[in-house]
């Protein structure tokens, strides 16, 4: 196995030094994240991003390939008890569950759980509601992740409420937890916090369903796939590109309309924060303009076969960088371009 990039004797590193640190992971463990997280004021950015990283360690443990299926229910487990009870035993957790994964497993990925209790150190940190907000997410990601380790395979899931299902404990929660670390940044934010609530869940549907469209193929090289079968039929069991017919066309089409109108949320969401709050609607709106840059690359071209087919021009996430700087993230310019973005997608809507 690998070995740990950090000595053991740097767990006893200064608040400061563990942010130093983290901050520096952060890009090598998402791309994306790196690029969005940073637009939000400072003492948002700093817990939204060490959020992400709770939530990217329970991920490192669902999907390596070398542990088995007791094994990550029983580390999950663990993890949990640790964040809610038991803090001073992460460093023994991280210790233990590393070095088994799987040197398929990113190398910033086992980093990041070695160093586990860094992450903790700066979490202690953060005020309760924080702190309870964040525990929240990642106990009902592991609830989530209970339900579907068993369910997973090619043929994917039964119903589009098991993918509903599915996208809330993977992503509906985020948009739940960003709400409650909103509402408490800002009292302007929290008079809306209510009506917020009710869209978060769609924000995060809209943004998985989108991912699951986008990295279809991926997924079935490890086995998996998240479509519905009830919409694609039995197919998924066995198929491959020379396999497609109608119906495959067709099902995608309605699934990128179903994550089009989630998304359609996701705006009327972003556009509830008070217009002063620039750099939360830039991290809210680059997040979604994502989204619906791939989806636009599948309603084209709905039946492609690997991803490389529809990747997102880099020119184009300038570009959504570009006008939310220069012509600001007024309601009006947000919406302008949300709707020049996805102006195709409406009129493929299937009933």
């Amino acid at each position: 196995m690998k070995k740990q990039t950090l000595s053991k004797s740097q767990y006893n590193l200064s608040v400061e030094q563990a942010e130093t640190y983290l901050k520096t992971i952060f890009p090598r463990v998402s791309r994306t994240f790196s690029i969005t997280i940073p637009q939000l004021p400072s003492p948002l950015r700093r817990v939204v991003m060490n959020a992400y990283l709770l939530a990217r360690i329970l991920d490192t443990i669902e999907d390596d390939n070398a542990l088995t299926m007791e094994q990550k229910f029983y580390y999950g487990k663990r993890f949990i008890w640790i964040l809610y009870n038991d803090i001073e035993s992460a460093k023994e957790f991280a210790l233990e569950v590393a070095p088994q994964l799987s040197n398929q497993t990113n190398e910033a990925e086992r980093d990041l759980l070695y160093n586990l209790p860094l992450v903790l150190k700066i979490i202690q940190t953060f005020n309760t509601r924080q702190r309870e907000a964040m525990q929240r997410c990642v106990k009902i990601m592991w609830e989530g992740m209970q339900n579907f380790l068993e369910r997973r395979s090619e043929g994917g899931l039964e119903t589009l409420d098991d993918v509903n299902d599915y996208c809330y404990h993977a992503a509906g929660v985020v948009g739940e937890l960003l709400t409650d670390l909103f509402s408490d940044y800002s009292n302007k934010i929290a008079q809306n916090s209510n009506e917020m609530q009710k869209l978060a869940i769609s924000f995060g549907r809209g943004l998985q369903i989108s991912n699951i469209l986008y990295d279809h193929w991926e997924d079935r090289k490890d086995g998996i796939c998240w479509l519905p079968r009830s919409l694609y039929g039995n197919e998924l069991y066995n198929l491959k590109p020379e396999n497609y017919n109608e119906n495959y066309r067709k099902s995608q089409t309605k699934m990128v309309n179903i994550a089009y109108k989630n998304l359609q949320e996701a705006l009327k969401y972003t556009l509830l924060i008070p217009a002063s709050e620039a750099g939360i609607r830039r991290f809210l709106f680059w997040t979604i303009s994502f989204s619906l840059f791939a989806l636009r690359g599948i309603q084209k071209n709905p039946s492609f076969s690997q991803k490389e087919e529809i990747k997102v021009p880099r020119t184009n996430i300038v570009k959504v960088m570009m006008v939310t700087r220069i012509l600001g993230t007024g309601d009006a310019t947000l919406t302008k371009f949300f709707n020049s973005v996805s102006e195709t997608i409406p009129d493929l809507i299937i009933e």
